[in-house]
């Protein structure tokens, strides 16, 4: 399971039934869990720690010190969980210091080329389609879908739910439920295909709609809508999520 040609570090470890391809370098302190699967020509370096049950393709590099002027060194951290697809290419850094982490969820497909900066939380069913690039710090929830060559500025947070036309450029927070396109990107409606997918009700996908038309159409300021929607829709789970997530924004949100 083991290509004679890999470097394993001895004080790495790995699980049970790891596959390791021809060429590969795994570093000091890097733990890979029961049954993954490692390519050919992968990097993993660092304190990386890669759940149970994965896939990484060709080329893969996860571990690498944070593409951050302030990293001066010293101990950082990446932990990825279990059953992910990690694509040719792909590559996650470490977080910038010992006080924080670079977390990847479950059950994520993670495709060719994409980057995740240090400091990044991605959550778990998220799809990350080609060349999508995620800055430090950003905050991606579960099942978001990002359209090929989406770009995600530092900082900015994805709500669950969301999915990005491809090449949109991210520069403020996308609300939970959201279907956003363009340069910047803008809110077009609700993610009605994905809301259907995760088995949002019916009845649940028309107050989140209803709420969107509020939030979006009625050229109401942030609080006045806000304040509208509690009052129509004071019991609906989603739509106080949503909510929820336009309060504690720090970069405001895509309008």
């Amino acid at each position: 399971m083991i290509h004679k040609s890999a470097i394993i570090h001895p004080k790495s470890k790995l699980g049970k039934g790891v596959s390791v391809g021809p060429h590969t370098i795994i570093g000091e302190g890097a733990r890979i869990g029961d049954g993954t699967i490692i390519g050919p020509n992968c990097v993993i370096e660092g304190s990386a720690v890669i759940g149970q049950m994965c896939e990484l393709f060709t080329g893969v590099i996860i571990g690498t010190p944070a593409q951050d002027r302030k990293y001066k060194g010293g101990s950082a951290f990446v932990n990825i969980g279990d059953r992910n697809v990690i694509r040719e290419y792909v590559t996650i850094n470490l977080s910038n210091d010992a006080k924080d982490k670079t977390l990847v969820g479950n059950d994520n497909f993670i495709m060719a080329y994409s980057h995740i900066a240090h400091n990044c939380k991605v959550g778990n069913n998220t799809t990350l389609a080609n060349a999508t690039t995620l800055g430090g710090h950003v905050v991606v929830e579960d099942g978001v879908t990002a359209g090929g060559l989406t770009a995600v500025h530092q900082f900015v947070r994805i709500g669950k739910l969301a999915i990005t036309g491809g090449a949109s450029k991210v520069a403020q927070d996308i609300v939970p439920f959201s279907m956003v396109d363009g340069h910047p990107a803008k809110v077009y409606g609700i993610n009605s295909i994905g809301l259907d997918r995760s088995g949002i009700s019916a009845d649940t996908k028309s107050k989140i709609k209803k709420a969107f038309k509020i939030l979006f159409s009625m050229k109401l300021n942030i609080k006045n809508a806000i304040k509208k929607i509690k009052q129509e829709f004071p019991a609906c789970e989603e739509v106080s999520y949503l909510i929820k997530f336009i309060n504690s924004s720090k970069r405001g949100i895509a309008r």
